[in-house]
């Protein structure tokens, strides 16, 4: 490990066993200073984003927003974490929250603000320091993390950007000053990390990827769900974990819903990131484009029909497709991370729940119907950390935020977050 990184893991290390004994309530103070700047600069923040990984500048400034706003709900939450006293026998019987240490955050590229900030934010309210391992092309937004930190008057060493590549992530795991891990990324990344922090007996949790079902059963309003599922599936260019990617659609509806869902879908054109209007750009790198590429013409070999044909107009650039895939066809056992959705056709709720949970990923799902109990139905019966009704997915501060089976584990969001990274300690005494 090169001596620079070195000294950083020591600086957190340093940093740690001053920052535990800072009040929760001035740990507050300084996160509420921290969100003020991100607010003020979005714009300056939003450019690094859209010039290091493509995003339209509009959804760039969207997302700084978004961590601001993130940050001032920790800001002024509850302190869920200060001592709890228990009935008993004893004179003496408490619950102590006690914070770990240093965290390792390994973050990726496509929320490279929102994704660093989402996990650091409730380890260092909760008394942790933070070392971050940002994806190789976003450095810069990794950067500018850290000097709003400085600026916002946190101790130095409190949240550390380090510019490292992921052959390096193994030793900085197993550096004895690091006491967890936090990834957001694959689901061979995720596996990979795990299992360095489970040999090390250290805590970790993990964010990984979707394919999220987008169930359209035949009571559902169709002109909305049609609009908001183009949005769902193509905002990020599609590169979002917990995007919309199988569209599952009652066959009663098939022909009312596709045609106003090809309309919609039709509207997201690639153009100038720069621009604000922009509603769609280009993938992050070319090397990405290029697996999406062979995912689809994987889907089509295995009997997918194209709907829309996902159409390549640059290293980067597509015009977003769309296939009709049927039950197993291997594409439905894998994430795809770009403009190309899926549509599936089911005969009833039973098959449209099915479909929903017949993949390895388990990160969050939507359904489209007005009645109550056929609401309960797929609320009790869908596999996933998040189940939303008549909405696309997205995450609010206020709720926790996660998946199961292969999408990973453990929560970010919410109070539930400030204890992912802390000992919970029983003192008892007589």
């Amino acid at each position: 490990m090169e001596q620079s990184i070195e000294n950083k893991l020591i600086k957190a290390d340093e940093a740690f066993k001053k920052w535990k004994s800072v009040s929760f309530a001035d740990r507050q103070k300084l996160i509420a200073k921290a969100a003020e700047l991100f607010k003020n600069k979005s714009e300056e923040f939003g450019e690094i984003i859209t010039r290091e990984m493509n995003k339209p500048i509009s959804q760039s400034i969207s997302e700084v927003e978004k961590c601001a706003l993130m940050m001032n709900y920790y800001a002024e939450a509850e302190n869920v974490l200060k001592s709890e006293k228990i009935d008993s026998e004893y004179s003496i019987a408490e619950i102590h929250y006690v914070p770990k240490g240093v965290i390792l955050g390994v973050m990726p590229w496509n929320f490279p603000f929102w994704q660093v900030l989402r996990f650091a934010i409730p380890a260092i309210l909760a008394g942790n320091t933070v070392v971050l391992k940002h994806a190789s092309i976003c450095f810069g937004s990794g950067n500018a993390i850290e000097k709003v930190f400085i600026e916002a008057g946190f101790p130095e060493g409190v949240f550390q950007n380090l510019e490292v590549g992921h052959k390096e992530v193994k030793g900085i795991l197993e550096h004895s000053v690091i006491k967890g891990v936090s990834l957001t990324g694959s689901e061979k990344a995720g596996a990979e990390v795990a299992s360095i922090a489970g040999q090390k007996i250290k805590k970790s949790l993990l964010e990984l990827g979707g394919s999220d079902a987008f169930i359209v059963l035949d009571d559902a309003d169709l002109d909305e769900a049609a609009k908001v599922g183009a949005l769902a599936r193509l905002q990020n260019c599609g590169q979002t974990c917990v995007a919309a990617k199988r569209f599952i659609i009652q066959k009663d509806i098939e022909f009312d819903f596709l045609p106003k869902f090809i309309e919609e879908y039709k509207k997201y054109a690639p153009a100038d990131p720069m621009k604000k209007e922009t509603k769609l750009s280009g993938m992050a790198r070319a090397d990405l484009a290029d697996d999406l590429e062979k995912q689809y013409q994987k889907a089509l070999d295995n009997g997918a029909e194209a709907i829309i044909p996902l159409e390549r107009i640059s290293d980067t650039e597509f015009n977003p497709g769309l296939i009709n895939v049927k039950e197993g066809n291997p594409i439905l056992q894998e994430e795809l991370f770009g403009p190309l959705g899926m549509v599936m056709i089911s005969e009833n709720d039973d098959e449209a729940l099915e479909m929903a949970n017949n993949i390895p990923f388990g990160l969050s799902n939507s359904v489209w119907t007005k009645n109550a109990d056929r609401q309960q139905f797929f609320i009790n019966g869908l596999e996933s950390g998040t189940v939303n009704i008549n909405r696309m997915t997205s995450s609010d501060p206020r709720f926790p935020f996660g998946g199961t089976k292969s999408s990973g584990y453990g929560t970010e969001l919410s109070l539930l977050a400030l204890k992912e990274f802390v000992t919970a300690k029983t003192v008892l005494g007589k």
